[in-house]
């Protein structure tokens, strides 16, 4: 199953001291208003979070444990090369078939229940992907991730190690016309 931005995506979050498998839509909802007409327009997904805004723009919800979420995913993509010629790059944790990015999430007035991916820099050997990579959790971490306090956090503000992942490099176009079977582009 592909996920992608806007969408329905699974992630796990605590209610009532309990993990709790669940489907949310996969982006903030955020309005910008229209410089021609300053009206708002349509909100759009904001699907990354940074790590380093955690304590500003994100603090409303990292700060509180109950508006955090575990991504559950097997692999995630990336657009590599040049503009109008990327193709997809897929990644994983090689000895984890299914991992945990760390998210957050609440409950919108525009889409109900929305999360999104909490951004971290990537492994220098990795640059030539991308500059940023999900912040990767290993399952000792999950329960720190989901109720430490936020000063505790930023222990995984940091690249997940490059060699432990499994890079899948394709020759698929990461943007493809518009009506064709596989148009839309996979993120995880």
């Amino acid at each position: 199953m592909e996920t992608h931005p806007g969408q329905p995506g699974t992630i796990i979050r605590i209610e009532d001291s309990e993990r709790v498998l669940e489907q949310m839509t996969w982006g903030f909802p955020v309005s910008l208003k229209s410089k021609k007409t300053g009206n708002l327009l349509k909100p759009k997904p904001v699907n990354n979070a940074r790590f380093d805004k955690l304590g500003s723009f994100w603090k409303r919800w990292a700060t509180d444990p109950g508006n955090r979420c575990l991504i559950p995913t097997a692999r995630y993509a990336e657009a590599v090369g040049e503009p109008g010629r990327m193709t997809e790059t897929w990644l994983s944790v090689t000895d984890q078939p299914i991992f945990a990015w760390a998210g957050l999430w609440t409950n919108s007035d525009e889409w109900g229940a929305v999360y999104t991916g909490v951004m971290t820099d990537n492994a220098p050997e990795l640059h030539d992907i991308h500059d940023r990579s999900p912040v990767i959790l290993d399952p000792q971490d999950w329960e720190t991730w989901l109720h430490a306090p936020l000063k505790d956090l930023y222990q995984f503000d940091r690249p997940y190690p490059a060699e432990r992942m499994t890079i899948d490099r394709t020759d698929r176009p990461w943007f493809r016309k518009a009506g064709s079977a596989d148009a839309q582009r996979p993120l995880f």
